[in-house]
């Protein structure tokens, strides 16, 4: 079976910058590839219209940071139990009702905001409701990645087009929803994402997958959820990886909630200026994904995590100080290209040195500190907004996220020697110790 994967795979690799999209040589991989890209398109409206929304109908930051605390926080609180529920039954059964649940949310919304009858408190509790399905979908489609794909060998590159997917979706999405907004309400937006689901349900049902062979489980849910935090607290590389997202979850993210105040306060713009920035983010990102999704290895990713975290730092700080409308494009295409770096280098490298049978719950907790911290984020951003202004909240934010990356670039040397025996049992770098270093400078 390894023969035949890596014959398969050499065309690819001799065909130039072929190498670059050779997870799509996977059937199963290009019908999630072409689904997927139709639905976060929806996706990326929906998340704009929401806080346009919200911002429309109060006119508070404060109100922005606790809508995306409540869309957030049933990831947080559910993520760990849903990666023992994602380990032990089947994951396309999981991520087909997954979808179907976001694509009824979806269409609520756009019911009752065309209908001119969505408040405040509808939207808190259907946020809330996106936030509980969020928490199964995301450690279910982490995990389903390595079946798509069937090579290990072309994960990496198959989480890299994954990005650059999210990022194309980012770059459409918010500008469509700009547009739409400005010509109509947002409850087009919400109708159109709830539209968008079926494609990627479809695909997920064409999928040719064998039966997951999903082991007896002797244990209790319980017990199988202290074994997870027990594995990702024991193993230093994943730790601190998670460490340094929750971070950048509570501190950096959470600038998304502001946008609105920055696109009407600060830059004297509407829905349309606030589409561009987001826009603007998103091809820094898609920018950030390309340049990952042409490399060959995972080896020194791990330098390119706490660089991205500075990048991403740096471009929050400028933004903040920015009242330029055309600074400001720039720098969101600077966070933009940080945030997505560090985000799809960790993901890659948790994904290669998990065990297949803990994958469900580590993931699980990659979802917790990534997703599941910026509901607190989300309601510190609208907090500190209604304190000192948007503006300070995003610079201070930017700083947190630069002392992040010097913390966690600090601790590589540690992270190296505990990866460098699962990374040579793996194959991804050669057993000598001199080798590994020159191959990491190399790879930077």
């Amino acid at each position: 079976m390894a023969s035949d994967s890596q014959t398969a795979q050499k065309p690819a690799q001799s065909a130039g910058i072929s190498h670059a999209w050779r997870a799509l040589r996977h059937r199963n991989f290009r019908l999630f590839f072409g689904g997927q890209t139709i639905s976060l398109v929806g996706t990326w409206m929906t998340r704009i219209a929401t806080s346009w929304l919200v911002y429309r109908l109060t006119k508070s930051p404060l109100l922005l940071g606790t809508v995306g605390f409540a869309g957030q926080i049933p990831t947080f609180l559910l993520a760990p139990l849903a990666g023992v529920i994602v380990d032990r039954i089947d994951r396309r059964k999981v991520l087909v009702w997954t979808q179907v649940l976001a694509m009824a949310q979806s269409l609520v919304m756009a019911a009752l905001t065309l209908s001119h009858r969505i408040n405040i408190t509808e939207v808190l509790i259907l946020s809330a409701m996106q936030g509980v399905i969020n928490a199964f979908d995301m450690p279910g489609r982490q995990s389903f990645m390595i079946r798509m794909v069937e090579d290990r060998a072309d994960l990496q590159n198959a989480i890299a087009i994954n990005s650059s997917m999210v990022n194309v979706a980012r770059l459409i999405g918010p500008s469509l929803a700009g547009v739409l907004i400005a010509a109509t309400n947002e409850g087009w937006c919400f109708l159109i994402d709830g539209v968008s689901y079926i494609a990627v349900i479809a695909s997920l049902l064409m999928m040719r997958v064998r039966s997951e062979e999903l082991a007896a489980h002797g244990t209790t849910m319980m017990e199988q959820l202290r074994q997870g935090w027990v594995y990702v607290a024991e193993s230093l590389p994943i730790r601190t990886i998670l460490l340094l997202f929750a971070l950048l979850s509570l501190m950096g993210w959470p600038f998304m909630v502001l946008m609105p105040i920055f696109a009407v306060d600060v830059l004297k713009g509407g829905a349309h200026t606030q589409g561009f920035l987001m826009g603007a983010v998103g091809v820094g990102s898609l920018a950030s994904a390309l340049l990952l999704v042409v490399r060959k290895s995972v080896r020194g990713l791990t330098r390119v995590i706490p660089i991205g975290a500075a990048i991403f730092g740096a471009g929050l700080i400028a933004f903040g100080f920015s009242h330029l409308f055309w600074l400001s494009m720039v720098m969101m295409l600077v966070t933009g290209f940080g945030m997505m770096q560090g985000l799809t280098s960790s993901n890659t490298i948790l994904q290669t040195l998990v065990d297949e049978k803990m994958r469900g719950r580590v993931m699980s907790y990659y979802t917790m500190a990534f997703v599941g911290m910026a509901p607190f984020g989300s309601l510190l951003a609208g907090t500190m907004a209604h304190a000192i202004g948007a503006q300070h909240t995003v610079i201070v934010s930017g700083v947190a996220c630069i002392l992040g990356g010097v913390w966690f670039w600090v601790q590589l040397p540690k992270l190296r020697k505990d990866m460098r025996p699962i990374y040579e049992k793996l194959g991804i770098l050669t057993p000598h110790a001199e080798t590994v270093l020159a191959e990491e400078g190399a790879e930077n």
